[in-house]
């Protein structure tokens, strides 16, 4: 049971805070026209992306030093409450179809779990022991990198998934849209976006949400770039499991080489359906198998077996 003294603490610590900022000219903006509001949210909208920008050099190291783990064989582990934590299970969720990737490699851990994806999980968020044990669940290793995401930055879940993971050597960053967070804090990659005051007060969905989507949108598309997952802006490691993705391989194999069409099917049928691999067959003029072996000593960089392919 929360005591009076507790609530009082809590309400302190909001008062504090950017995101939680009462803003007084819009307190009538219920009685606007709907079309003034729009305008309103999209003027507020438009300035995420500025908040973003002036934190590139930081989310620029941690991505370097994400896929740094990555390439040693780590996962990338979002763990979030509410919002962020369904940002987190997002993102992870879209990386093996567009990237190809183990479902086991990105993974998003939510406060109360799985239900927690549409419906408040009571208290969840308040407690850095679900944190731990989810981490524990999944076998948390140094190899790791775990980015604990939280629009107020002081999130209970959050905050004990990165100090229990940087105790363990595991690399962690910290996103959080307020300045001088506890979360940022306790990272070691601390990514602070400020997005200030809500349209409506408290409600880190709008542009708090937006700031976390861009900046996860980045770390999860420059790291699987790092890792070699693109060739030039082709995803050429997308898993083709429906027939509009096996399109849009076809058309990623006929950008990436200017084959004829009848040459671009013939590749994809002898790498099983593999774009990257049936790129190489054609640019590097090798077999389907040289290709798979090239592609494998070269830890999956298209460019790098490409030229091995060259020098074979």
């Amino acid at each position: 049971m929360t005591s009076t003294a507790d609530h009082a603490h809590l309400r302190a610590q909001l008062d504090t805070l950017t995101t939680e900022a009462f803003r007084p000219e819009l307190a009538e903006i219920d009685r606007r026209s709907t079309l003034e509001i729009a305008r309103t949210m999209n003027d507020e909208d438009a300035t995420v992306p500025a908040a973003v920008a002036r934190r590139l050099p930081e989310i620029a190291a941690a991505i370097d030093a994400t896929a740094a783990r990555m390439a040693r064989g780590g996962r990338l582990i979002y763990a979030g409450a509410g919002t962020a934590g369904r940002l987190g299970v997002l993102d992870a969720s879209e990386c093996p179809p567009t990237f190809n990737t183990d479902p086991s490699e990105v993974l998003g851990l939510i406060a109360g779990g799985p239900s927690a994806m549409v419906a408040a999980v009571e208290g969840a968020e308040d407690s850095t022991k679900f944190a731990i044990e989810d981490l524990t669940a999944i076998g948390l290793t140094d190899l790791d990198t775990v980015v604990g995401i939280s629009a107020s930055g002081r999130t209970p879940y959050a905050v004990g998934a990165v100090e229990h993971a940087r105790a363990l050597g595991a690399l962690t960053i910290g996103l959080s849209c307020n300045a001088d967070s506890a979360l940022a804090a306790a990272a070691e990659h601390g990514i602070e976006i400020v997005v200030g005051p809500e349209l409506l007060t408290g409600s880190t969905r709008l542009k708090a949400g937006t700031a976390q989507k861009l900046v996860l949108n980045m770390l999860s598309t420059l790291t699987m770039i790092r890792l070699g997952k693109t060739y030039g802006n082709l995803m050429v490691d997308v898993r083709a499991s429906n027939e509009k993705l096996r399109a849009r391989s076809r058309r990623i194999v006929a950008l990436a080489t200017g084959a004829s069409g009848q040459e671009i099917e013939t590749a994809l049928r002898s790498t099983d359906g593999e774009v990257k691999n049936a790129i190489l067959t054609i640019l590097g003029q090798v077999d389907a198998p040289t290709a798979a072996r090239l592609l494998d000593a070269a830890d999956g960089h298209l460019r790098v077996a490409l030229q091995a392919a060259e020098d074979h």
